[in-house]
């Protein structure tokens, strides 16, 4: 006979005066109907889900379960519930589900289910929606620091005087070391090593 799955269910609210009663019950509906054992209730209550996972403590502690295998299936009641993070941070999440051999399924989404058919389809087009999230914020990044080049604004660390740098290229040839130097001139090792 076989065994049924295990099942843990990861449920957030956003406010301290929003519950989950509501989300729970639907879940705990769809677990009895599928004949699934429901091993565990993972609850965020009044937590955002744009923060990182490790910032919501019911979901640090899921994830730490999922890798020690203590459920087989995490049940949440849509994708938003179990993180607003973006995308490439959720996705980040399912595949380490995926990989610790814990399925995940979304109630209200039921495309998004590991032991759907169209799992690798799904997660082939998160993936792809990941890449260009990454590569919006990097051109976001770029303007940004053009824009602040363009005002005038010097990007990097500041730079030191030659007064400095023929300092340390003096102390550093009367044999004094880096750390020394570094220290006595007010700079970082490395640039004391660049420099010498």
């Amino acid at each position: 006979m076989n065994t049924p799955l295990r099942i843990a269910i990861y449920s957030r609210v956003s406010t301290e005066h929003q519950d989950a009663l509501n989300q729970l019950a639907q879940l705990r509906e769809f677990c009895s109907r599928q004949g699934w054992g429901l091993v565990q209730e993972y609850v965020d209550q009044g937590q955002s889900g744009s923060k990182a996972g490790s910032s919501r403590p019911e979901f640090s502690k899921m994830m730490k379960d999922a890798s020690q295998k203590k459920f087989d299936l995490l049940l949440f009641w849509s994708l938003d519930r179990l993180s607003r993070e973006g995308v490439s941070a959720t996705l980040d999440y399912l595949n380490r589900l995926s990989g610790w051999g814990v399925g995940f399924r979304s109630f209200s989404e039921p495309y998004l289910d590991s032991l759907g058919v169209f799992k690798d389809a799904v997660l082939a087009i998160l993936a792809c929606i990941a890449k260009q999230e990454r590569i919006r914020i990097s051109e976001r990044t770029k303007a940004g620091l053009e824009r602040a080049k363009r005002h005038g604004k010097r990007l990097g660390r500041p730079g030191i005087s030659e007064a400095v740098a023929e300092q340390i290229k003096t102390l550093r040839a009367s044999g004094v070391s880096i750390r020394q130097i570094a220290h006595q001139c007010g700079v970082s090792v490395g640039l004391v090593a660049k420099l010498a």
